[in-house]
C-alpha cells in the first residue's frame, strides 16, 4: 500500500502571506511610474538640441530663445526699402516709429518670469535716458527754428542790422533781397550739422579739389575741418546731418571701366546708411529728411537712389540738378559746377560792355544731342555767334569769355556745365539752354535778372533772341553779373556769402521746411 505525500505546513503559511501583497505591490509600482511621468513635464529634457526654456502656467507660456541673438527688447531702426511704402508717403512730420511688445499677462499665483538680466536692463535704461535727452534737445532746436521762421517772415525784424557785407538796396538779383538777408543772418546764429565719422577714405571724408569735380571735394573738405563754425561735435545739437561718401572717389576707386557695374557704388551706400541708421537715432526720426547728400558727379542722382529714402526724403545737393530724373528743387539743392583746372582760382573781370566784340562764344565737344544740335546750326556759320568744337591754335578760352557778351551754356550728357560759372567769372551773361536744369540758389537768386534761358527748340534763333537785347538793358543784365559773381567764387577760408556758404543757405532754407517730432515712448 503506498504511502501519500503530505505538504509541509511552513511553505503553505508562505505562500498564503504572499498573494495578498502582490496586488498591493502592483498598485504601488504603477502609482511611482505615473507621478515620474507627470513631474518631467515641468522640466526641460537635458537631450533637446534647443535651449528654449518654457515656462508653463496656467496654460499662458513665454518663449524665450537664447540662441536667437536678434534682442527683442530694443527698437528695430528701419529703413523704408520702398518709395511707395506707406511710411515713405506719409507727411514727414507725422512719420512715427514705434516698437510694440507684447507680454502675457502674469500669473496670480507665480511671479512673472524675468526676461531680461540685469545688464540688459541696463543697456535698456541707458537708451532709454539717451533717447529722453536726445528729445530734450529736439524740442529746443525745434523751438528755435519756429523763432527763426517768424524772424524771417517779418519784415521789420532786421532793420536796425548793420552788415557791411550786404547791401539789400542792391538787390536786383534776388528774389526778396530783405527776406534773404534776414534768412541768412539766422543761418549764421542757428545752423549746425553734424557729420557722421564713419568710414575711411579715400571713398569718405575726402574728394577732389581740382577740375571739373571741384565742387564735391572743397565742400567735402571744408565742412570736415575742425574750425568751421558750422559743424558740431554732438549730433543732439545737429539741425543736419551729412553722410561724407564723395561719389567722384567711389567712381575712381570701386568702378571697373566699360563693365557698367554699378554693385560695388550701390552696397556702399547701402551698407553706410544701414550703419548709420543702426548706430544712431537720427536717421529714422525722419527717415532721413534732415540728412544731405553732396555730389557733382553725373551719377549723383544714381546713386542716391539705391537707397529708395536718400532719393525720395534726403536733400541731395547735386550738380546735375535735372528735374527729369528726379531732382526735385523744393527738397534738393543746386550745386554750381565749378572747374578749378589747378586747384586755384583763375582771375576776375573782364572788359567793359563796350569793349566786348563778340556777340555770343561757345567752345566744347561734341557731348549730348543739346551740343550736336548747337554746332551743326552754329559751328563756322556766323560770325557774331562764334561755336568751336577746338579752338584754333593759339586762341585763348578764357580772353574768349572775357571778350563776348554772352556765354553760351549748353547741357553736356548731364544738364549741368562748368561754363555757366565760367561765364560768371569772366562777367559775360550766361545763355542757358537746357531741358530740365534748376541753376544754383535759383531760391534766393532771380536768374532772369543777369541770364537769358533758351529753350532747346529756339537754338536756331539763338542770334535773333539775343540781337533782340536792347543795349542798355544788356548794361543792367552784365552789372548784375558782377553783383551774382560773389556768390560764386571759391575762397580759402570761406567768405561770406561766397559759394560754400550760399550752399550751407540752400541747405538752411530746406531744413527750415521740415518739422521734426520724436514720438518715442
Amino acid at each position: 500500500m503506498y504511502n501519500k505525500a503530505r505538504p509541509n505546513s511552513n511553505t503553505s503559511t508562505l505562500i498564503y502571506l504572499v498573494l495578498p501583497i502582490i496586488p498591493l505591490l502592483g498598485i504601488f509600482v504603477l502609482f511611482f511610474t505615473t507621478t515620474n511621468t507627470n513631474n518631467s513635464l515641468l522640466t526641460s529634457s537635458p537631450s533637446s538640441s534647443s535651449s528654449s526654456y518654457i515656462l508653463t502656467d496656467n496654460n499662458d507660456s513665454i518663449i524665450y530663445d537664447e540662441n536667437d541673438h536678434h534682442n527683442p527688447w530694443q527698437p528695430q531702426l528701419l529703413i523704408s526699402s520702398s518709395s511707395s511704402s506707406a511710411a515713405a508717403q506719409a507727411p514727414l512730420q507725422q512719420v512715427v516709429l514705434t516698437t510694440t511688445i507684447s507680454l502675457p499677462p502674469a500669473s496670480a499665483s507665480a511671479p512673472a518670469p524675468q526676461l531680461m538680466g540685469n545688464h540688459d536692463q541696463r543697456i535698456s535704461n541707458r537708451r532709454r535716458r539717451r533717447r529722453r535727452k536726445s528729445n530734450l534737445f529736439l524740442e529746443k532746436i525745434e523751438a528755435r527754428l519756429v523763432k527763426a521762421r517768424d524772424i524771417i517772415m517779418n519784415k521789420n525784424s532786421n532793420t536796425s542790422i548793420k552788415d557791411w557785407d550786404f547791401n539789400p538796396r542792391l538787390g536786383s538779383i534776388y528774389r526778396n533781397p530783405r527776406g534773404f538777408h534776414r534768412s541768412y543772418l539766422e543761418m549764421e546764429k542757428v545752423l549746425k550739422i553734424y557729420v557722421y565719422e564713419e568710414g575711411e577714405g579715400p571713398i569718405f571724408h575726402e574728394g577732389p579739389c581740382k577740375n571739373i569735380y571741384s565742387s564735391e571735394g572743397r565742400f567735402i573738405n571744408e565742412i570736415e575741418k575742425e574750425k568751421t563754425v558750422f559743424r558740431t561735435r554732438d549730433p543732439n545739437r545737429a539741425l543736419l546731418y551729412f553722410l561724407p561718401f564723395s561719389v567722384v572717389r567711389m567712381v575712381q576707386y570701386l568702378y571697373k571701366d566699360g563693365t557698367n557695374d554699378l554693385s560695388s557704388i550701390k552696397t556702399t551706400v547701402v551698407d553706410y546708411v544701414d550703419l548709420i541708421s543702426r548706430k544712431y537715432p537720427f536717421w529714422n526720426r525722419t527717415l532721413g529728411a534732415d540728412h544731405f547728400m553732396l555730389s557733382c558727379h553725373d551719377w549723383g542722382p544714381k546713386t542716391s537712389s539705391f537707397v529708395p529714402s536718400l532719393f525720395h526724403n534726403s536733400i541731395r545737393v547735386l550738380c546735375n540738378a535735372n528735374t527729369s530724373e528726379g531732382f526735385k528743387p523744393s527738397k534738393d539743392a543746386s550745386l554750381p559746377e565749378i572747374n578749378l583746372f589747378t586747384g586755384e582760382m583763375t582771375s576776375l573781370g573782364g572788359p567793359s560792355p563796350s569793349k566786348r566784340t563778340t556777340l555770343a562764344f561757345f567752345a566744347g565737344r561734341l557731348h549730348g544731342h543739346i551740343r550736336s544740335l548747337l554746332l551743326k546750326r552754329w559751328k563756322n556759320n556766323d560770325t557774331d555767334i562764334q561755336v568751336y568744337e577746338t579752338l584754333p591754335r593759339g586762341v585763348s578760352y578764357i580772353e574768349m569769355l572775357r571778350n563776348s557778351k554772352f556765354c553760351l551754356c549748353p547741357s553736356g550728357y548731364e544738364v549741368a556745365s562748368p561754363r555757366v560759372v565760367e561765364a560768371i567769372y569772366a562777367e559775360c551773361v550766361p545763355v542757358l539752354i537746357s531741358d530740365g536744369y534748376i541753376p544754383p540758389f535759383s531760391d534766393v537768386l532771380n536768374w532772369k535778372a543777369f541770364s537769358v534761358e533758351i529753350k532747346v527748340k529756339d537754338i536756331p534763333r539763338i542770334k535773333e533772341i539775343l540781337m533782340g537785347i536792347s543795349s542798355s538793358h544788356y548794361v543792367r543784365m552784365q552789372r548784375r553779373v558782377k553783383m551774382a559773381q560773389r556768390h560764386f567764387v571759391v575762397n580759402d577760408p570761406p567768405k561770406r556769402y561766397d559759394v560754400f556758404h550760399m550752399t550751407l543757405h540752400s541747405l538752411w532754407l530746406r531744413r527750415l521746411n521740415i518739422r521734426v517730432a520724436d514720438y518715442y515712448s
